[in-house]
């Protein structure tokens, strides 16, 4: 019996973006699954404002490292930027005394110092950006210790400890009308995101989802936001990290999504050499992709400084390794080229969830570990089976600007696919004959 056409347009969505909707399914499930191990305490309002406050740092990351990952490279040395930035932080208040108001600032331009340490020898340099962040994850865990002198320092002013544990006041009885209004103005900004990418392809005759698709998925983005919105409003409404959070994720989703910077990262990661010949400033692009993990990594370590109370020698220990799972759990590839950063909020929050849940039940931190490492197995060869299933796949690692494989190219990279591809070719093309 052959499908009818609605059945096939629905197969061909459900398989074309499988990639980019897979671990959104994937975290619904984890979340519904563990909603009934734990008896219906996962999604308490209480519970849910631990998972944002105890996974806050490790998305901060992500978002960093999923820009980095687009472009192809690879950042080792964030657990130790966020130790090395939260103890300068903290010396600097407790044993200088200087106001919050001026360490912050000096905290992020510490990390931006880092970052562009590390992406001058990237980008310009070109040491692989394996070995560069890796000297310095060694490097910046031993001034650490030099700072601190192998012990604790704290506790922390009283302001500085609200940046992590700290609510948006109330103003009226009942749910938080505020966490409402906020989670409402994040949901406008998504879906205007999401209309606007499709207006931009639709304007240069690019691929474009349905006006059917893109209305399906911001009325999905709505409810989700604002379900989450009134959750947190039920109990103390959205804690100031979260507000932290909702800037972060709308200010790089547009900044990847709707801006010439955004493509030139998508373009550096899917091919350097088409992007070089189109005329992008490829090594500087790479340097500032590592200038921004910096920032993040210290403002990171600002808010796990704060949250924990006081700067110790092994903070920050893993955390790379958490910010790369995420990363790449929520749809980076490992070539470069590919990733959102929605995508990378997902894959942290499948992470948070399930230690969370994992916490819950009682399960010892020895399963917890192979479980995570298991699902970031998955998440990898699901990516590697979906470019060998379409047949996007080439020789060389590196991933085509026909995308990852699974499909039409996401509407943020359709525009720079076809400007890559067309450039690239006509360099190519006018290039002299190579000497007999």
């Amino acid at each position: 019996m052959q499908p009818t056409p609605l059945l096939r347009t629905l197969r061909d969505l459900v398989r074309n973006n499988a990639r980019q909707y897979g671990m959104v399914i994937a975290l619904a499930v984890i979340v519904l699954l563990f909603q009934i191990l734990t008896g219906g305490l996962l999604l308490r309002p209480l519970n849910i404002t631990n998972v944002i406050m105890q996974n806050s740092y490790v998305l901060i990351l992500a978002v960093g490292m999923m820009l980095v990952i687009i472009t192809g490279h690879i950042d080792l040395s964030v657990g130790s930027v966020v130790a090395f930035t939260g103890a300068v932080s903290t010396v600097l208040m407790t044993s200088w005394g200087l106001p919050p108001l001026v360490v912050v600032p000096l905290a992020l331009a510490t990390g931006g110092l880092i970052g562009a340490w590390q992406g001058f020898w990237i980008a310009y340099v070109r040491i692989p950006a394996f070995i560069v962040t890796l000297a310095g994850m060694l490097i910046f865990r031993g001034a650490t210790l030099i700072v601190l002198g192998g012990r604790s320092i704290g506790p922390l002013p009283q302001s500085v400890r609200m940046w992590a544990s700290g609510f948006i006041p109330g103003f009226t009885e009942g749910p938080h009308l505020l966490t409402l209004a906020l989670g409402a103005a994040g949901s406008v900004a998504l879906v205007w995101i999401q209309w606007r990418v499709r207006a931009r392809n639709l304007e240069y005759g690019l691929p474009a989802p349905s006006a059917a698709l893109t209305t399906a998925k911001a009325a999905a983005t709505v409810l989700v936001v604002m379900l989450f919105s009134y959750a947190l409003a039920d109990y103390n409404g959205i804690p100031i990290v979260g507000l932290l959070l909702l800037v972060l994720i709308v200010g790089y989703s547009f900044l990847m999504k709707s801006t010439t910077a955004g493509r030139r990262i998508y373009a550096v990661g899917g091919s350097e050499k088409a992007a070089r010949l189109s005329g992008v400033k490829t090594k500087r692009t790479t340097f500032w992709v590592f200038v921004n993990m910096g920032v993040l990594s210290a403002l990171a370590g600002l808010v796990f400084t704060a949250r924990l109370n006081a700067a110790t020698p092994g903070a920050g220990e893993m955390f790379e390794l958490d910010a790369i799972a995420a990363a790449f759990i929520g749809g980076a590839s490992a070539s470069g080229g590919v990733g959102t950063v929605i995508g990378a909020v997902v894959g942290a929050l499948v992470m948070g969830v399930m230690n969370n849940g994992m916490s819950i039940i009682g399960l010892g931190v020895d399963w917890q570990q192979a479980i995570k490492g298991l699902v970031l197995l998955a998440a990898v060869a699901f990516d590697i089976y979906n470019k060998q299933r379409v047949g996007y796949g080439r020789a060389g690692g590196t991933a085509g600007r026909k995308g990852s494989g699974s499909g039409p190219l996401p509407p943020e990279q359709a525009e720079d696919s076809a400007a890559w591809k067309q450039q690239e070719g006509s360099a190519e093309a006018t290039a002299p004959a190579p000497p007999r």
